[in-house]
């Protein structure tokens, strides 16, 4: 039984997926459905979290809009999520930045990574 699972679970899986780390500003370009036409809308914001394996992978994302907090988690392999850009890396110690939540303004910044 275990086999059948992890096979299903290979099918579902995307071939080439974009690679970032926690603490990235990301642009992720996802799919959106309206009536019947469909439209590609940005959500760039800091990634906090990466959680789960296979294709059960996901990732949050959470920006401030118009003085508010907003968070969304995307799966990794969903067909609804077209790509993730890296807009600038990150440096972070942490695998899950839910510190971030709790701070407003320039406190709220990640260091840039430089390479």
């Amino acid at each position: 039984m275990n086999e059948i699972i992890k096979e299903i679970e290979q099918e579902q899986l995307k071939a080439n997926v974009d690679s970032f780390k926690v603490g990235d500003t990301v642009r992720v370009h996802g799919k959106i459905k309206e009536g019947n036409r469909e439209r590609v809308q940005i959500f760039e914001g800091t990634v906090l979290k990466i959680q789960g394996g296979s294709n059960r992978e996901t990732f949050t994302v959470r920006k401030i809009s118009n003085g508010v907090g907003v968070e969304k988690t995307w799966p990794m392999h969903s067909p609804n999520v077209e790509k993730v850009e890296v807009v600038r890396a990150g440096k972070v110690r942490r695998a899950k930045l839910n510190y971030l939540r709790d701070r407003v303004g320039k406190k709220a910044k990640v260091k840039e990574l430089v390479k």
